[in-house]
């Protein structure tokens, strides 16, 4: 995600680190050297336009701005969904780990080492959910993350699983019910920290949910090629009517659609390595360093931004 402090209104003009402008640039280019090439053709009489009215190109890019401010909108949504899931999910992390800490291991001389122990294993386990949860979004593979944070045999229960989020909290699930029947937890107590488990299972599920459903493809298809043909255009409609200034407004109008359709593109998978796209290991820093922090050991250092870039 980009992080930098706004910067002021003529900078905002032609600050281009963090902006879509470097990817949309080769397009933009393209629309203006086709302008130029059709306005050069239609004043030395090769190319006849007879365009009385720019009126028809108005109307269709009317109706394109008004569909791609719908799928804008609707990729901006799943991006705010997914990090309203992450904000859940970090309220989550740190009340289980509370309230574990708090019911297994008071700071209590004569309280039994099995149940500071006990604690011990579930906040770990938290964090090795966040690292978990983050890998299995972004199609990586958290095994060096998960085994500073888990041991075996467990360790090899939740590696050798297809979903290892989901093994994790299986394994808290697990570790709960034997506590229970063991008597160290009551029932209030059980129920208390098996609805934080079952909290977290749905932030995983509504996760899975937006990297696995993203929107119709045909109407995304239908909005690029239909953007792409309207610039295509555009130069033939504004030739006759603006000569040498078409390739100026063509190439406006092009950096403004395409850039939408490229921005859309980027929020459309909030969990991606995209500029634009949560800070996912920066947020799982931010667990561990909370979750470490709750149990006294010693934490990493925060995640900080690369050239206003925080991954």
């Amino acid at each position: 995600m980009i992080v930098r402090p706004r910067p002021g209104f003529f900078r905002l003009l032609f600050v281009v680190r963090g902006t879509v402008l470097p990817r949309v640039l080769p397009h933009v280019l393209g629309i203006a050297a086709l302008s130029c090439f059709v306005v050069l053709t239609h004043k030395q009489g090769y190319l006849r336009l007879q365009v009385t009215s720019p009126a028809p190109l108005s109307l269709l890019g009317i109706a394109l701005s008004i569909f791609l401010g719908f799928r804008n909108n609707a990729c901006y949504d799943r991006w705010w969904e997914a990090r309203k899931q992450w904000g859940a999910l970090m309220i989550e992390l740190r009340a289980f780990t509370h309230a574990a800490i708090a019911l297994l291991d008071d700071g209590r001389a004569e309280l039994p080492i099995e149940g500071r122990q006990a604690a011990r294993r579930l906040v770990h386990r938290n964090i090795a959910f966040a690292h978990a949860l983050a890998a299995h979004l972004r199609g990586h593979d958290a095994q060096e993350d998960i085994s500073r944070f888990v041991v075996e045999p467990e360790r090899s229960r939740v590696l050798a699983s297809g979903n290892r989020p989901n093994a994790l909290l299986r394994e808290h699930q697990g570790e709960l019910g034997t506590l229970r029947r063991e008597g160290r937890l009551s029932d209030i107590t059980w129920g208390a920290l098996n609805e934080r488990v079952h909290a977290m299972t749905g932030v995983l599920c509504a996760c899975e949910r937006i990297r696995l459903t993203p929107l119709p493809f045909a109407y995304t298809v239908l909005l690029h090629r239909t953007a792409y043909l309207f610039c295509l255009l555009l130069p033939f409609g504004l030739a006759e009517a603006l000569g040498w200034f078409t390739p100026v407004l063509s190439a406006m109008i092009a950096y403004t659609f395409f850039g939408l359709d490229l921005l859309s593109d980027e929020l459309e998978e909030p969990f991606g390595n995209a500029p634009n796209d949560l800070p996912l290991l920066a947020i799982v820093r931010t667990a561990e360093i909370n979750l470490l922090e709750s149990l006294g050991e010693p934490q990493p250092e925060p995640l900080r931004p690369r050239d206003f870039i925080l991954p």
